[in-house]
């Protein structure tokens, strides 16, 4: 299945295999299901209604990595499916950290968009100028904690 709307925001997507694996959820956002949360929504600085496993006052880059360290990951160079491994990109713009996504066994990735949909996707097909683009990868052997 394919989304127009999706396509709307998401240029990139229109270039590159994707497809909508959910119906439009808001109980939770990008973060939480690239931790593998679907029952709430994750984010930092305090948000109202929002949960976050770090420090409430740093929604900085480091902060975002530090959330994601404590579970298990290290920042890693390839976007490449490694077998073993779990992994997660975190994608920002000017303002910040913006989105993440969880890569899948089958080497695609898994995003929540904003309120919207559950996709499946390439990391590029999500690259544009309200996401920004990829700048961290992140690793953790598979079964690691969530």
């Amino acid at each position: 299945m394919r989304s127009n709307d999706l396509e709307l925001v998401f240029p990139n997507l229109q270039n590159t295999p994707y497809e909508v694996t959910s119906p439009e959820d808001t109980r939770y956002n990008c973060i939480a299901w690239a931790a593998g949360n679907s029952q709430r929504s994750w984010w930092p600085a305090g948000a109202w209604g929002y949960y976050w496993p770090g420090d409430p006052d740093d929604d900085s880059l480091e902060g975002f990595i530090a959330v994601f360290r404590a579970a298990g990951y290290e920042v890693c160079q390839s976007r490449q499916l490694e077998p073993g491994f779990e992994k997660v990109a975190i994608y920002a713009n000017n303002d910040g950290v913006s989105h993440m996504a969880r890569q899948l066994q089958s080497g695609l990735w898994t995003s929540k968009c904003g309120d919207c949909e559950d996709i499946i996707h390439s990391l590029e097909g999500l690259e544009n100028s309200i996401y920004g683009s990829v700048i961290v990868m992140m690793k953790r052997p598979l079964g690691g904690s969530p």
